[in-house]
């Protein structure tokens, strides 16, 4: 016959488990567990105790036994256990790995789980366990661009210096165009977002028109001088230099931060910034977009206003670009850089000397 063991408590274990039983942020395994042990403290038996907590005898005498070998460890921890086989080998997860960073499937660009699980002799599903595991994502790509500019480094510190440290009695101003936006009608009205159900809308348009925004970003509160109009050549381009000359106080210096684009390069824009001295350019190195604060200021106007919207014709697309704009100006904030040219150059270095082992692999 079975008997259970005897639990001897001292006033200092007492207190422990009488403050585990009825803490409020003791999991509830453990009050169990606790109160467990300090009813058998008391004398009662394995059957009496499951009755009064609504257990199982075979749990009371479990947690009994435990703890009168280990003390409050053996209560505070549940045993390991020796889990599920693996249902395939350590050398076929290597294979995997290794087919699926070093190799492509014939006829193809990437791997899918079903060409993968083919290949090596597999499920699917084991498939992408082991991607899932090791963290590989075959199905996705992402872009890149590293700027070959000679003077990268001297334009990058020359625009990442304005940002970050801005001159006195001067405006900042980060500038750009968005050429080309679509007034796009969509050939059907969509159904609105509901309960269990996304909002949608056809794949198909019709096309309306284009305009172009010119916006330039004051850097340091976040607000914008924007004008659209239907072609982005040096003209448009000069015609909006003299709206920020107009909008902007005449004692201010202003720098402003350009891409690499000929109509911002134009002769006739070079001689009237000549007669306009308050006017100082910076433009980012080549292929280095991402430099130009405005960039996020037209990444928030597509997401926001534009993807989903529905315009039957330009002036709606302009309205709309307008509607947003006022908005952003009822409490406009800065989009606030925080990567020194160090970090930036940093980064890049490390770029360069993965495409170059790349490359000569």
């Amino acid at each position: 016959m079975r008997v259970a063991p005897k639990i001897v408590l001292s006033p200092d274990e007492t207190l422990e488990l009488e403050k585990l039983a009825r803490g409020r942020r003791t999991s509830v395994r453990l009050a169990q567990r606790s109160a467990i042990v300090l009813l058998a403290a008391e004398g009662n038996e394995n059957k009496r105790i499951a009755s009064r907590l609504g257990i199982s005898r075979e749990t009371v005498g479990r947690w009994r036994r435990r703890y009168a070998e280990s003390g409050m460890a053996g209560i505070e921890k549940d045993a390991p256990r020796p889990g599920r086989t693996p249902s395939i080998s350590a050398a076929k997860v290597q294979e995997i790995v290794r087919k699926t960073t070093r190799s492509r499937p014939k006829g193809g660009t990437h791997w899918s789980s079903r060409t993968m699980a083919t290949e090596v002799g597999v499920s699917a599903t084991s498939v992408r366990r082991v991607w899932k595991r090791h963290g590989l994502k075959p199905h996705l790509v992402r872009t890149f661009k590293i700027s070959n500019d000679p003077k990268f480094a001297e334009k990058l510190e020359d625009v990442v210096g304005l940002y970050m440290n801005p001159p006195e009695h001067a405006l900042v101003l980060s500038v750009d165009e968005k050429s080309q936006i679509q007034a796009l009608d969509r050939t059907q009205p969509g159904l609105p977002m509901k309960k269990g159900r996304c909002g949608t809308m056809t794949h198909d348009y019709k096309r309306n028109g284009t305009t172009t925004l010119f916006a330039a970003l004051n850097t340091l509160d976040g607000t914008v001088i924007s004008t659209c109009m239907p072609r982005h050549r040096h003209q448009e381009w000069l015609k909006f230099l003299k709206l920020i000359d107009k909008e902007t106080p005449k004692d201010k210096e202003l720098h402003l931060i350009a891409d690499n684009y000929a109509t911002h390069k134009a002769p006739a824009v070079k001689s009237w910034l000549a007669k306009h001295p308050r006017f100082h350019m910076h433009f980012t190195p080549t292929s280095a977009s991402w430099l130009n604060m405005v960039e996020r200021l037209f990444r928030d106007l597509t997401t926001k206003r534009l993807r989903r919207g529905v315009f039957l014709s330009v002036p709606d697309l302009i309205a709309a670009i307008e509607e947003y704009l006022e908005s952003h100006h009822e409490n406009p904030s800065p989009y606030i850089w925080t990567k020194s040219a160090n970090d930036i150059l940093a980064k890049v270095k490390r770029a360069r000397q993965t495409l170059n082992k790349t490359a000569s692999v």
